[in-house]
């Protein structure tokens, strides 16, 4: 915490707003598709992205409150940023040699999981803040750590997948039991 308010005050002072720190998240991701097709060095490098987007998903936050330009409108591109980041960490497991059934599943969980959670908001959810098993920090250590295996082994982008779509389906079944129970007609 203390780290990510030095570098967001160090990047503040540099005026660099949180839609810029999103912007350049949202470029790295978008990198992770490239590195991969360059073979299997570029699993590594594809890895390295992913935690630097990472990183930069955490400080654009840090930068809204240390600067006092959080926004409404930076909090939907936050999360629209999030969302095309995944697709192109998807991607990249594609054309790392995942099924692509697979690939398509592991989204469409986890953007199910959001779209549930931001439906149960707007219908007034009290405890949107709910936390499942399939929060973007474990997808991103999966896709991590996935691209990592995959650079030892490459049947281990599968694998990856196959931890994703199971954890986002269990991050979903844990929110829904917490939607119901919120908002439930009993």
């Amino acid at each position: 915490m203390l780290t990510a308010y030095k570098i967001g005050s160090w990047l503040g002072g540099k005026r660099i707003g949180p839609s810029a720190v999103t912007t350049a998240g949202l470029v790295l991701c978008l990198c992770v598709p490239g590195a991969v097709s360059l073979g299997r060095a570029g699993l590594l490098a594809g890895a390295v992205l992913v935690l630097l987007a990472a990183l930069a998903d955490g400080l654009d936050g840090a930068v809204a409150v240390i600067t006092d330009r959080a926004s409404r409108l930076g909090y939907v591109y936050d999360s629209v940023a999030d969302r095309l980041g995944e697709a192109a960490w998807l991607y990249a497991f594609w054309l790392a040699g995942a099924p692509g059934g697979l690939v398509v599943a592991a989204g469409a969980a986890s953007w199910l999981q959001e779209y549930a959670r931001a439906r149960a908001a707007s219908a007034g959810m009290t405890e949107i803040g709910v936390v499942t098993v399939a929060e973007r920090p474990t997808r991103v250590l999966v896709a991590i750590f996935g691209l990592l295996l995959g650079f030892a082994l490459s049947q281990l982008v599968t694998v990856a997948m196959i931890i994703w779509v199971a954890l986002a389906g269990a991050g979903l079944l844990q929110l829904l039991i917490a939607v119901r129970r919120d908002l439930g007609d009993h």
